[in-house]
């Protein structure tokens, strides 16, 4: 019963992905979360994160814009363009302030910004947001895609009752 409890624990427990090419700000940004009751993973460069995302993906993603090999613009970019990963918040990590910049990171669908250098608690406050924010939107598509089978069912019941 206990293991079975610590599974669901698992389960419930929210995985941010945290990507930046920076050692030191990645474990920065982990450290901050570590309190908090989430997974962290994190990942060194736009093309390892996508293999992350492919393979497990993330309720969030805490994603450097300025990177070498691939942009946060374009990591972002493919996760929003892909509609199995499209629904995943991210929130971009910038030292960039310029309008130019914000537009840029509009444009490739990110959630939100955070700006360089990061304030803890401006942090762990969207990150708390934008994870609740997830967990209903799940939750909604889950009752939704409930209430689409129930209707279905109620469908073919009074087309058999009619034969």
């Amino acid at each position: 019963m206990a293991a079975k409890k610590a599974q669901e624990h698992r389960e419930k427990t929210p995985t941010v992905l945290v990507v930046d090419d920076n050692q030191q700000n990645l474990e920065l940004l982990q450290a901050y979360l570590e309190d908090m009751d989430y997974q962290t993973v994190p990942a060194y460069d736009g093309p390892q994160a996508l293999e992350v995302i492919a393979k497990e993906p993330p309720d969030l993603i805490l994603l450097d814009v300025m990177m070498p090999k691939m942009s946060g613009f374009e990591v972002c970019k493919r996760v929003k363009n892909d509609p199995k990963t499209s629904d995943i918040p991210v929130i971009m990590v910038t030292a960039l302030n310029e309008l130019g910049d914000i537009e840029r990171g509009i444009d490739s669908g990110t959630d939100d910004f955070i700006s360089k250098p990061v304030n803890k608690l401006e942090l762990l406050v969207r990150v708390k947001t934008m994870l609740k924010l997830k967990h209903l939107t799940d939750k909604l598509e889950r009752t939704l895609a409930y209430l689409s089978e129930i209707e279905k069912q109620a469908q073919v019941a009074k087309s058999d009752s009619g034969k």
